[in-house]
């Protein structure tokens, strides 16, 4: 029997607990600048953090994978030989990441022991290579967040997957069930649709993305049933059976045998386990960290000077450019420039990485008109955009080009872009909602040819009738 290791006492000026976007870009900063930091990090399968391993990166590397698929291509080597290839790019990654800390003498990597807090700015590492109590000057929360658990009979089974584990499903699933149709739910139909699955995507409500307008939604659908996805709507799962040759998801709209299931019903800040109580670091309803704009932890009913929550795990935007985002509002306090907070954020845009992608930016319509704008709309098929002729080149016409704009201003108000490119065209929009650019001046723009971006120079021509 191997001895426990020794109990080591250290003191660290920053103590970061999570190798995520924000942390790490933070370590690397601090500790050029001259500052002991401590990183700690409980797997070392998260080494860089969610996005490079689970999820941005890996899961469109698939995506990618995924459209280069001939109907000839046998699909489940086809899957394999794609696994392989996003194996082989997170290998390098998970390199790379450790490469831009590990030369940074005042950043000691703690990699494979779990943080748990016992005070304030006080936590205790066990379970890996090295036991450590570790004091702090400040601390920095980034732990992420995990996906959501199914609360139904039958969901804890060997089949059921979360959207880690489907990404190294074998057997190659022929039939595929998806519980949820948000983002992720989304992407995956679509990509294991293109691997060659027979896609089932279930979704509680009466109609897929319903923050979004009608005519996106039906202009996603549409997308995805022309993939072979059959959406079914009303169907929220009440048990999930599994007798070894297949799986049966019960719905109230009826059931669909399956293969294997995905449920992708969201995800919830990691913060299970952390010891926030002992802290007197608050959480939400979701068990995210409460922070301020300046995602200061609040504790003992304060905004605590030297604790904050980064990324996921404060309850944001799930999203790798806001966790980066929010390693500059934190690293303006620790290096004394100020300025920056969560509530300079404006425009931030958003994209589901799907066949083709959805961009989304700013108010829908319906948002619009809630808040009393009065507003209009240049909205148009993507296949009927003739100045636009990149996505007819791809072979890939699905989807609608939808741009809201205040009448008073002709300042843009929202865009959702359903069109291949859909995720560089939303930056421009972001930007030109960030920088007061008006409709007519987009309209008018020199773009490039053939670009996506063309579709601009129609499509605001003139408002839906």
């Amino acid at each position: 029997m191997s001895e426990s290791p020794e109990t080591e006492v250290l003191h660290t000026e920053i103590l970061v607990v999570g190798w995520g976007k924000a942390g790490k870009t933070l370590a690397g900063a601090l500790g050029r600048a001259g500052r002991s930091v401590t990183l700690v990090e409980r797997s070392a399968d998260m080494v860089g953090g969610t996005c490079i391993n689970i999820g941005c990166v890996p899961t469109k590397a698939l995506v990618h994978s995924a459209q280069g698929r001939r109907e000839e291509d046998e699909a489940s080597a086809y899957f394999r030989a794609a696994v392989d290839r996003r194996d082989s790019l997170i290998d390098r990654l998970n390199e790379a990441n450790r490469a831009m800390l590990e030369p940074v003498d005042q950043v000691r990597l703690v990699v494979g022991g779990t943080a748990e807090f016992t005070g304030p700015r006080r936590v205790r590492v066990t379970g890996g290579p090295e036991e450590l109590e570790i004091t702090a000057d400040s601390v920095i929360i980034n732990t992420g967040a995990v996906p959501r658990r199914l609360d139904v009979p039958g969901a804890d089974g060997p089949r059921v997957h979360d959207s880690t584990t489907i990404q190294h499903v074998d057997p190659f699933p022929e039939r595929l069930a998806i519980v949820g149709a948000g983002p992720v739910a989304l992407e995956f139909a679509s990509m294991f649709a293109r691997f060659g699955s027979e896609v089932t995507l279930l979704e509680r409500g009466e109609r897929i993305l319903r923050r979004e307008d009608e005519d996106v939604a039906a202009s996603v659908r549409q997308a995805l049933e022309d993939e072979g996805v059959r959406v079914l709507t009303g169907a929220e799962p009440t048990a999930i059976e599994d007798d070894g040759d297949s799986m049966t998801v019960r719905t109230g709209a009826g059931d669909v045998t399956a293969d294997a299931v995905l449920v992708a019903v969201g995800r919830v800040p990691a913060t299970a386990g952390l010891g926030l109580d002992a802290a007197g670091i608050e959480v939400g309803e979701r068990g995210e960290v409460v922070v301020d704009d300046l995602l200061r932890a609040r504790v003992d009913g304060s905004w605590a000077e030297g604790v904050w929550a980064v990324g996921d795990v404060n309850g944001g935007p799930q999203q790798t450019y806001v966790s980066y985002d929010d390693y500059r509002i934190v690293l303006s306090q620790l290096d004394g420039s100020g300025g920056r907070s969560r509530a300079d954020r404006v425009a931030v845009p958003t994209t589901v990485f799907m066949t083709p992608p959805l961009g989304r930016v700013g108010l829908s319509e319906t948002e619009a008109l809630e808040a009393g704008r009065r507003i209009e709309v240049y909205a148009k098929e993507v296949a009927k955009i003739a100045v636009m002729p990149r996505p007819k080149t791809l072979g890939e016409t699905h989807g609608l080009v939808k741009v809201v704009v205040d009448a008073d201003t002709d300042l843009v108000l929202g865009a959702a872009l359903h069109t291949v490119d859909a995720q560089e065209l939303v930056n421009l929009v972001a930007l030109a909602m960030r920088t007061g650019t008006t409709r007519r001046q987009l309209l008018d723009g020199i773009w490039t040819h053939p670009s996506t971006t063309e579709a601009l120079n129609e499509v605001l021509a003139l408002p839906r009738g």
